[in-house]
Parts: C-alpha cells; sequence; structure tokens
C-alpha cells in the first residue's frame, strides 16, 4: 500500500467566544461506572444549547478512567527492519507502519498533554516578579515534553482537518487542535483559560529522519504562551526527541538540545540545556540552564531531569556552590559529550542516575507526576494520557464529526482490536487520497475550518493562528472525514 503518513515519535488564538455562557456543575449520578474494566467518574457540565439538538444539552468534562479497554499487544514478533532499511538518513514521509507500532491516541491528542502540568501556568499568572515568572514558566516548558519518557509506540497520523478538543474546568481550560496540513504535516493548537488568565498555542511539523538504529525528530515550530494579566508573551521551541533501538533491542528515548525561552515583553531569557547521554549516560535525560535579563545579568540557575523534576536556585548561590566543589575535588572533568543518536557505538540504554543532587537554598518548581502501576501495559500512558480518548455517549452528540474520539481505527486498536484496526486504517488513508484526488480534479483547495495561515504577532514566524468559532459548536460545515 503507497501509504502518505509520516512516523511521529514525539511528540507539539482562541478567542473569547463571548456567545458562550458556560455555567459549571458536577452531575452526581451516585457511582463510578465500571465497563471492561474502565473506572470512569462522569464529571458534566451545562452547556447553551446546541445546534441541531432540541433539548439542552450536557457534555461531559472530565473522564477519569484509570486504565483502558484492553493492554497493548507485545511488538515481540514484529520487525521493522524490513520497512525503514531503504529509509536510512531520509525524512520518513510516505512510510506505512503495521498499526502495532502505534499507540491508541491521534498525534493531536499527544499535544494535548502539553497541558498535563497547566497548574505551572497558573502559578506563574499569580507570581508579581517576572524572574520567578520565567523560571515557572521553564518548569512548564520542561514539564510539556515528560510525558514522551518511554512512550515508544507512534501516535496515530491525524487526517487532514482532524480535530481534538479538551476541556478541563479542574484545570481551568479548554484547547482545540486541528491537522491544518497533510504534507508536510502540520497540527496546529490553541489552549485557553476558562477565566482569561492564559492563551497557549503553536503549530507543529515534527520531521524525522532514520539513522539505522535510531529514529530522529526535529520539532519544528513554536510554541507561545500568553499571560494576559502581565501583558507578557513567551515563546519557545522544543528540544530534539531521539528513540533508540529501532531495529534491535530495548527502544528508549532522550532529547537534547538548546531550548531558549523568551519574555517579548521584558526581554528576559531562559537558555535550558537538555543534555545529551554521552559515551557513559552520566548526562542521560539532565536539563541545565539559566535565566537572564535584558542586560545578560544571570538571576536563576535552573536544573534537574525531564523525566523527573526541575529546580531553581539564585545564580550567585550556584556559582559558590561549583566553586566549592571544585575546591573538594568533586568536580571532576567531564568526558566529552556525543551526538546521542549518531555517534554512539552502542544503542543500549545507559544506567541513569535515579536522583538530581540538590544544591542547598534550590526551590523546586516541578516534579513529575507518578504514572499509575499498569503503565506498562497500557503503552506506558500517564493517568493523564489514559482519559484522552475516552468517550461517553454524552459526548458523541456535541463533539465536532472530525473529533480522533470519534477514529473507528484508534477505537478499534484501543480495544484491543488490531485487525480491525488495522483495515479501518487503511479504509481512512484510501478515503483521504480519493478526496485529495477529487480535489485536484476540480482544481479546488483545501480550506481549514478552526485555524489559517499567518504571522504570529510576537515572532513574525509563519504560523497557524485560531480564528474562534469552535466552542459555538456550529459543526454543518465540517468535513466528512471518517
Amino acid at each position: 500500500m503507497n501509504s502518505e503518513e509520516e512516523f511521529y515519535d514525539a511528540e507539539t488564538g482562541l478567542e473569547s467566544d463571548d456567545s458562550c455562557e458556560v455555567s459549571f456543575k458536577d452531575v452526581t449520578d451516585g457511582s463510578d461506572e465500571q465497563e471492561n474494566g474502565v473506572r470512569r467518574r462522569r464529571t458534566l457540565y451545562n452547556q447553551y444549547p446546541v445546534t441541531g439538538l432540541k433539548t439542552k444539552s450536557y457534555m461531559v468534562l472530565m473522564c477519569t478512567r484509570k486504565t483502558l479497554p484492553a493492554e497493548m499487544i507485545s511488538r515481540n514478533n514484529f520487525s521493522v527492519w524490513s520497512i525503514l532499511k531503504k529509509c536510512i538518513g531520509m525524512e520518513l514521509s510516505k512510510i506505512a507502519m503495521p498499526v502495532v507500532f502505534n499507540e491508541p491516541l491521534s498525534f493531536l491528542q499527544r499535544i494535548s498533554e502539553y497541558m498535563e502540568h497547566t497548574h505551572l501556568i497558573h502559578k506563574a499568572c499569580s507570581l508579581s516578579d517576572s524572574i520567578e515568572r520565567m523560571q515557572v514558566v521553564a518548569a512548564f516548558a520542561v514539564s510539556a515534553v515528560a510525558s514522551q519518557w518511554e512512550r515508544t509506540g507512534k501516535p496515530f497520523n491525524p487526517l487532514l482537518g482532524e480535530t481534538y478538543e479538551l476541556t478541563r474546568e479542574d484545570e481551568g481550560y479548554r484547547l482545540i487542535s486541528e491537522q491544518v496540513s497533510h504534507h508536510p504535516p502540520v497540527s496546529a493548537f490553541h489552549a485557553q483559560s476558562l477565566k482569561q488568565e492564559f492563551e497557549f498555542h503553536g503549530s507543529i511539523y515534527p520531521k524525522l529522519k532514520f539513522w539505522g538504529k535510531s529514529v530522529e525528530a526535529e520539532p519544528k515550530g513554536t510554541m507561545t504562551l500568553e499571560l494576559l494579566k502581565h501583558k507578557e508573551v513567551y515563546t519557545w521551541t522544543n528540544p530534539m526527541c531521539c528513540v533508540h533501538n529501532i531495529i534491535l533491542g530495548k527502544l528508549w528515548i532522550e532529547q537534547y538540545g538548546t531550548v531558549e525561552i523568551v519574555n517579548h515583553s521584558t526581554r528576559d531569557k531562559c537558555v535550558l540545556n537538555f543534555k545529551p547521554c554521552g559515551m557513559f549516560g552520566k548526562e542521560l535525560h539532565r536539563v541545565e540552564g539559566h535565566i537572564q535579563d535584558r542586560s545578560k545579568k544571570k538571576h536563576k540557575v535552573i536544573y534537574g531531569k525531564w523525566t523527573e523534576c526541575m529546580y531553581s536556585v539564585d545564580a550567585k548561590v550556584h556559582e559558590a556552590y561549583k566553586k566549592s566543589e571544585k575546591k573538594a575535588g568533586a568536580d571532576s572533568k567531564k568526558p566529552k559529550q556525543e551526538h546521542g543518536c549518531e555517534s554512539e557505538e552502542a544503542d543500549e540504554m545507559p544506567e541513569a542516575q535515579e536522583t538530581v543532587t540538590v544544591i542547598p537554598g534550590s526551590a523546586l518548581l516541578w516534579r513529575i507526576t507518578p504514572r499509575p502501576a499498569n503503565s506498562a501495559q497500557m503503552y506506558n500512558f500517564t493517568s493523564f494520557a489514559m482519559t484522552l480518548n475516552e468517550l461517553e455517549p454524552d459526548m458523541e452528540r456535541l463533539l465536532a464529526p472530525t473529533d480522533c474520539r470519534l477514529r473507528p481505527d484508534i477505537r478499534a486498536m484501543e480495544n484491543g482490536d488490531m485487525d480491525l484496526s488495522s483495515t479501518e486504517k487503511e479504509r481512512l488513508e484510501d478515503k483521504q487520497r480519493a478526496s485529495r484526488r477529487e480535489r485536484s480534479e476540480e482544481e479546488e483547495e483545501w480550506s481549514t475550518r478552526w485555524f489559517q495561515l499567518g504571522a504570529n504577532p510576537h515572532t513574525g514566524a509563519e504560523d497557524w493562528l485560531y480564528t474562534g468559532g469552535y466552542f459555538d459548536r456550529n459543526y454543518t460545515d465540517c468535513p466528512n472525514i471518517y
């Protein structure tokens, strides 16, 4: 099959919609339901009347299931080498991957995992000092990629026009995302505080290359966070991601590269170095950096692991600590670090130190949420990820028909039916190609529904910007993609 999908390994403005008057309330229906081993608590919110519905409608706001309907199937009996052996050094486009290498989420849902630690944004909004806000924003930027740890399954490629919405009243935000381009594949998202405190948005085009033993993902696209109360705008790009042992051995992930977070209002900057593991794995998962003001004076040093936690310490305290270490002979010469994806002779995962050495006087910025006990059997999902594809009957009539919760191939995989998932995936791809041929014959251009291509008002770079209206819930013009 001449599939036209991309091998995603990584990963990742909504207007006020003033017409939307939402009142929140928990509907207590007696108890937690249990079906197919799935625990769930139905938390509903009272929603304004929806176009086409004659009765007042309700929508599931938050799902809290603790597991998936079926455990993941072992990949031990499947080889990816026959698929990738001709792609060394190439960008991985137009590659058909068996669904067994997937996880039952769309890439749009994977993007929504940036929001798992939204409490950090709320914390930043509450702080009066710009340097303190920057260090919390830096922690959020690190936390946004933390869910990738051990997530070696490939999310499903979004179909052109596919969408995903997520409303979390408990965390005070709602998010909408859309697949705005197929070649190149571009996913746009926009999240907004329910109390008009922040907006977080971006468009992502991950470029991937296969290096023989590993797949390297270069995240193209800028993350933009606006703290509306402080009239501040922060931008950054995510680090590089590498999945090792694609052909043989245990899959493992590292992230590396320099991430610069810029406050466009104050000109403060945070420079974070996601360190490659190096020859002996001493730097595996480590992140170090500093915060400087517009005059380049260093105020804070940020350090930790993207898989574990992040700390902040005063720059002068950090300097004194390093001097004392050197004097005591503890700061020995480090081995030369090598590029994680290309230069190692073997791709076996190095032993990582389990803890971060805390410098006296440091403040904890963020600690990762422990994963559920059954995570290893559930695609290494976090508790947050476990809920993203849950679909309640009350939701289906309100969601846009393009929402990826309605994708039959993802739903089949989640339920453990790999044959049906593969069949449906092929059907959807065929339907997408047929639609593209039809548009080509009629010389018709694809029109996005909720985002339009423009310039990021803060960086001037090309970006996909939310045009508003999604939460009016008028979906009559949405394409039939499933």
